[in-house]
């Protein structure tokens, strides 16, 4: 068994969610506007509580007004939030961090943001979340906000393959620089993002400046009414959308007026889709493990994110699973379901992997004898 599977393997359990700490990645490509968007969070009374972790101080460039005290690689703000430089591996820096705030020796802070600067590629931070047992269990992913440079991401999106992955995995979108732009190129950029993921909302902001409460929050559990809101985290109508087409990679090309990229073999979100796959009889969990193991050792560089809700055989309340590439998170038996509608439901951002032949695959395994 590989270590993906391992977990998800294991017998759903009901988990402890607000016992965990809601962990919020801030990515994007280099120069949209990472450094900028977390200097003006941190002024925020909202952010109050919260502990960023982030490479350099330098990069930030808070003001002196804003600090009320600072150690080796700890700063605490007026705000209330701290900011803590990666020292280390990340995996120990929030263990650390953890463990001081245990201890009292630091403020205890309720919520946990990483900035990923210098880092392309979200997943190794969402592996580090998913995969390490220590940090799972007191952490929990909340969420992927992502920047999006509004003047140079078509190009860049046509030519890197990092910032369709970190727009493909969002579950904020946020297109910065939005006042040097006209409104059609705008709204040509943001009907991009909807095809490459159509579940995350689209911000239009100009400096940094937006408001945190719009960013965060965006896991399984809703602070707000301190109850798991599957059907904001799932989504799953956005996939099934008129205006959603994932036949060719999610791009209606006709529609935004990009004909010279309905055939270009070098446009990287070509290969990327997004759908929700439904299965209406009771899933044998063996078996769905079997086909997950499957997934993740064949495809798994390839299934970018992956959430869904099961009607598991012999369960009588829904199942929520979560997974990034080759790591899944233990699966977790929710309170109640959310309406009337049983079905299974498994949301995929995937890079070159087809839906039929997906969902043909699950149902096979589903009949198939478990060895």
């Amino acid at each position: 068994m590989n270590d993906s599977a391992a977990q998800t393997s294991e017998a759903p359990v009901k988990e402890k969610t607000l016992d965990k700490l809601p962990v919020s990645v801030i990515t994007g490509f280099l120069g949209s506007g990472k450094t900028t968007l977390l200097r003006h969070l941190l002024t925020q009374d909202w952010m109050a509580d919260t502990a960023v972790v982030i490479n350099e101080f330098g990069e930030i460039g808070l003001d002196h007004e804003l600090v009320e005290a600072a150690s080796e690689d700890t700063i605490l703000l007026s705000s209330g939030c701290l900011c803590c430089t990666v020292r280390g591996d990340l995996i120990d820096t929030l263990r650390r961090l953890y463990k001081q705030r245990d201890r009292g020796e630091i403020p205890p802070f309720r919520r946990l943001v990483i900035e990923t600067t210098g880092l392309a590629d979200p997943a190794p931070i969402l592996h580090t979340l998913i995969g390490d047992p220590l940090l799972s269990a007191f952490y929990r992913l909340d969420g992927v906000v992502t920047t999006v440079d509004a003047v140079n991401a078509m190009a860049q999106m046509d030519r890197q393959p990092e910032p369709v992955k970190q727009a493909a995995v969002a579950d904020r979108l946020l297109l910065t620089k939005t006042d040097l732009m006209d409104e059609i190129t705008l709204q040509k950029l943001e009907q991009r993002l909807r095809d490459l993921n159509p579940a995350a909302p689209i911000y239009r902001i100009v400096q940094g400046q937006v408001d945190a409460r719009h960013l965060f929050n965006a896991g399984l559990y809703d602070p707000e009414t301190k109850s798991l809101d599957v059907q904001r985290w799932l989504r799953e109508e956005a996939y099934n959308a008129p205006d959603h087409d994932d036949t060719h990679g999610g791009h209606d090309h006709h529609r935004t007026g990009d004909h010279h990229h309905a055939h270009d073999v070098n446009r990287h979100d070509d290969h990327i889709r997004a759908f929700c796959l439904t299965h209406d009889a009771p899933l044998d969990w063996d078996r769905f493990v079997a086909w997950i193991e499957m997934l993740t050792t064949t495809q798994g560089a390839n299934l970018l994110r992956v959430k869904g809700i099961l009607n598991v055989a012999g369960e009588d309340k829904p199942v929520a699973v979560h997974g990034v590439q080759h790591l899944f998170h233990p699966a977790v038996v929710l309170p109640a379901w959310p309406s009337e509608d049983r079905r299974s439901r498994l949301v995929f951002i995937t890079r070159d992997l087809d839906r039929d032949v997906l969902g043909k695959s699950l149902a096979d395994f589903q009949k198939s004898a478990v060895i």
